[in-house]
């Protein structure tokens, strides 16, 4: 055999380069975010910062309104002594905004600047405190909150370490979110699984229109999810909904209007949903397997007096096993990571009662905007993502590099 060399693994270098930049990057990214207080929504922890920092741009617009409304303010004070303290205030909050000048954004400031800074904000403090204890100045309300800003400019570090996964550890929401995903992970592969099966049978059959059969399968695995979740949504619709009114003619739920008001009956309606559009994925998956079982052994069966339950569990089943643990794996990742049939068809509602580890992790992220520990979530659901694939390959006991 020859052995493989430099130059043949050079070809497999822009497959490692894509890897890298669209797989791998993202993943290292978000675990390094997990170990930050990371959130948009609050200037002081809107960056990873390992140590204290200073925003100029902030300090920057804290002195321009600063200086502008203690000179507004000044106006009214009578006090010869306090008029005086104003105006050294103002100049020592332009000579430090002129000192500052040209700096843009986060940076790092030395020891020095920062004592600099927190006399500064305790003189502003002070006097702010004084115009307003004494005088009913026209931005009474607003000058103790900019004086504030001063010090607010000065960024602590938000390094927390493993305090996001510590925190999750506690977290109940996070766990009735993961006892939704399991529910709806392993109740929608199962039925999948059987549904497919037996769809995939009928599919391996030569009977007339097979061709046809199959194309028509298909369908509803092809449609966008989020085009199945909305036609859904119109169909379990309590008003208008023609599945909604069929239930209720049945007698399974007491109203129509309760189908996906209801804790129990929203989590069943999704379920059954994405057993509808991902049962014809699984049964394409087994019917790959199917064809691969050769003719042959059936006809040896027939020869011996097997009958037909007989060669399903003693013939299909065995040799069917590496097709079922590629079936099952794959779907049963993807749906563990369920995100757009849910969030279109109940947007992890009513009460959070079908909300998933995806959805709560997106609204953590991105509602919240609070991306450190939108993180965590993220990460818990790799590692069960992780498990799970772990689990399936190894007490499954398929090979799948070769054959059974």
């Amino acid at each position: 055999m020859k052995k493989i060399g430099l130059r043949e693994y050079l070809f497999i270098v822009p497959a490692v380069i894509l890897i890298g930049v669209f797989s791998l990057i993202p993943v290292i990214q978000s675990f390094a975010y997990t170990f930050f207080d990371y959130r948009l929504n609050d200037q002081q922890k809107a960056g990873l910062y390992m140590s204290e920092r200073f925003n100029f741009d902030l300090f920057d617009e804290t002195q321009l309104y600063l200086t502008m409304f203690l000179e507004e303010d000044k106006e009214q004070v009578t006090d010869p002594e306090l008029q005086d303290k104003i105006d050294s205030l103002i100049g020592k909050v332009e000579k430090k905004a002129k000192q500052f000048e040209g700096k843009k954004g986060v940076q790092k400031i030395g020891k020095q600047e920062k004592d600099d800074l927190l006399a500064l904000s305790k003189e502003a403090k002070r006097v702010v405190k004084e115009m307003t204890d004494n005088y009913d100045t026209t931005n009474k309300e607003n000058l103790p909150l900019i004086a504030e800003d001063i010090e607010n400019s000065i960024i602590p570090s938000n390094f927390i370490g493993l305090e996001g996964y510590k925190q999750a550890l506690t977290d109940s929401r996070l766990g009735k979110a993961l006892i939704n995903t399991t529910i709806f992970t392993f109740a929608s592969v199962f039925l999948e699984l059987i549904l497919g099966l037996a769809l995939a049978m009928i599919m391996n059959k030569a009977i007339f229109g097979k061709g046809l059969i199959r194309t028509t399968s298909l369908i509803p695995w092809a449609i966008p999810t989020a085009v199945a979740a909305l036609m859904w949504s119109y169909l379990y619709d309590g008003g208008s909904g023609v599945v909604a009114r069929l239930l209720e003619m049945a007698g399974f739920v007491d109203s129509s209007r309760d189908l996906l008001l209801s804790g129990s009956g929203a989590m069943v309606s999704t379920i059954f949903a994405d057993v509808w559009k991902t049962t014809p994925y699984m049964a394409l998956l087994l019917l790959a397997g199917l064809q691969n079982i050769s003719r042959d052994t059936y006809e040896a069966a027939d020869i011996d007096g097997a009958n037909t339950v007989q060669k399903f569990f003693t013939i299909t089943l065995p040799l069917l096993k590496p097709s079922i643990l590629v079936a099952l794996l794959f779907r049963t990742l993807d749906a563990f990571r369920v995100f757009d049939l849910i969030f279109v068809l109940t947007g992890g509602g009513p009460g959070g009662a079908t909300e998933t580890i995806s959805i709560y992790g997106y609204k953590a992220m991105f509602a919240q905007t609070n991306f450190g520990y939108g993180s965590v979530v993220v990460m818990i659901m790799f590692i069960c993502v992780a498990a799970i694939a772990t689990i399936y390959v190894k007490f499954l006991g398929a090979n799948l590099m070769e054959k059974n």
